[in-house]
């Protein structure tokens, strides 16, 4: 089950809503996305950390509706 780019983004920005946030389609399927998110909560965080907090965010869709997901974040 895909899920459109607009309903992601809006996810995202629900549970990082200070951060900069860019989703951008890989494939015209609601399906891949490339996801990159910048935001001061992240910092002190090791990568894999930061990541886990963006699947834990997601819990719901991933590996469901979110079929994959190209991640970058950062805290600046």
């Amino acid at each position: 089950m895909p899920i459109a780019q607009n309903k992601l983004e809006q996810l995202l920005r629900e549970n990082f809503p200070d951060a900069q946030i860019a989703v951008t389609a890989l494939v015209a399927d609601d399906n891949h996305y490339s996801v990159k998110i910048i935001d001061k909560i992240f910092a002190g965080k090791t990568r894999v950390e930061q990541h886990k907090m963006v699947n834990s965010a997601l819990k719901e869709i991933l590996g469901d509706v979110l079929h994959a997901m190209q991640l970058s974040t950062s805290a600046n």
